[in-house]
């Protein structure tokens, strides 16, 4: 289960100041080199990066792995694995909601002044769908060669499955990629959707937040209205229509986006008084365990929302105060700027290296251990290649309309500078 995603906008560049007396004028501060983080989340608003938010990204892509590695069924030892798919059973839905309100803060924390719609889309487009497409045709070779059934090809590669109530559609090709399906109609929305944000004033912004949180909280009796609630699905104890209503609906899941949009200007206006960082992680450990317990409908966002966003409005205050955490390691920081490409590709790395070895076969439990640790590991080699050959590379050359350069005997040509932009 999966998604999502840093701010497209550079990080102001730190000029030196001139020392009284000096003679020398200030010179801007050099670029990071090659090795540099690329994908690191900055935010205007706060006037330079938010690093925790990015570390905290690659925790929430590590919890949907973990969460899928309990279809694989790996243990022979059937005790352990059932211990092992009831403690991982909430990770997934808790990683997808904290990608959905991240996603909401981010944005409306890197919009800027002057952006156009189309600028932003634009930026959006360039960011997720070649990353999408890639690991959506790699999912097509690795179905051609396993000899799987492949259907609802173009609903999954055009991101529209999730308007389809069918849990097959919906899980086609890639299965992770009906959260982007989400994101792209929340992509769609913020423009406008952030234009009503910015006119709330500090009382609205507070009654929004109450309303949207208790708009989610409210989605499973909702659910049970609308629904017909049908038989369970056999490897979810949840029916089909309410699966697809809870879980994919984009109007549903738009909720946790425009929540973290309104905590990114209460955070930003410096009215924020919720928990610090270690409070909400505690809050989130608790309401997990209450999800573990918790008809599966509560799990997927209404049992762990209001803990998720006290996380990230904590971590971004804390990175607004200047203070430094674990989370700023050099390590965390590049996990997290290549955790949208680990996302895309860990289902197919576990689910294919299974079938590799075969898919029934079981494990000795330190050996099935070992094989979803040897997954992780080849999942982050694949990403860091997807994240440096194909993410930024695009996002350099095609985030931002060219400008025509100057020209050499009648060909244009552009500068370095604008070759980076």
């Amino acid at each position: 289960m999966t998604a999502r995603r840093p701010d497209d906008a550079p990080a102001p560049v730190p000029v030196r100041r001139r020392a009284q007396g000096s003679e020398k004028e200030a010179r801007p501060a050099p670029r990071p080199g090659p090795g540099a983080v690329s994908g690191a989340v900055h935010g205007p608003a706060f006037g330079g990066r938010l690093p925790s938010l990015t570390g905290l990204r690659f925790f929430a892509a590590l919890a949907v792995f973990a969460f899928h590695a309990t279809f694989d069924n790996l243990f022979a030892d059937r005790a352990v694995g059932e211990r092992f798919a009831f403690w991982l059973g909430s990770a997934g839905w808790v990683g997808v909601s904290f990608f959905f309100v991240l996603s909401g803060f981010l944005l409306t924390v890197s919009a800027r002044p002057k952006d156009t719609a189309r600028a932003f889309w634009r930026r959006r487009l360039v960011k997720i769908y070649p990353s999408h497409l890639a690991a959506g045709l790699l999912a097509l070779v690795l179905m051609w060669l396993t000899g799987r059934q492949i259907t609802d090809v173009w609903e999954n590669l055009l991101l529209v499955q999730v308007w389809v109530p069918d849990v097959t559609v919906i899980l086609s090709v890639n299965p992770v990629s009906w959260s982007l399906a989400c994101e792209a109609v929340f992509y769609l929305a913020f423009p406008l959707l952030l234009r009503g944000v910015r006119r709330l004033g500090p009382a609205g912004l507070v009654r929004a937040a109450a309303t949207l949180a208790a708009a989610v909280g409210a989605m499973p009796a909702l659910a049970a209205l609308l629904t017909d609630g049908g038989p369970d699905m056999g490897w979810l104890p949840v029916s089909e229509d309410r699966y697809w209503f809870l879980l994919a609906f984009p109007p549903v899941r738009a909720l946790e986006f425009v929540l973290g949009m309104v905590m990114a200007r209460i955070v930003t206006a410096g009215r924020y008084r919720g928990p610090g960082m270690a409070l909400s992680l505690a809050l989130l450990a608790a309401a997990y365990l209450t999800a573990l317990h918790a008809p599966i409908e509560y799990s997927f966002a209404a049992l762990t929302l209001l803990p998720v966003t006290a996380v990230i409005c904590a971590a971004a205050r804390q990175d607004r105060s200047g203070v430094r955490s674990w989370l700023h390691r050099p390590l965390l920081q590049y996990l997290g700027a290549c955790s949208f490409a680990f996302y895309l590709l860990h289902r197919l790395v576990q689910f294919y290296g299974h079938h590799a070895l075969g898919p029934t076969r079981t494990f000795p439990t330190l050996t099935a251990f070992a094989l979803i640790a040897a997954s992780a590991v080849v999942t982050g080699l694949a990403a860091h290649l997807m994240h440096t050959r194909l993410e930024i590379p695009l996002m350099r050359r095609y985030a931002r309309p060219r400008r025509p350069g100057r020209r050499r005997g009648g060909v244009g040509v552009r500068s370095d500078a604008q070759e980076r932009s």
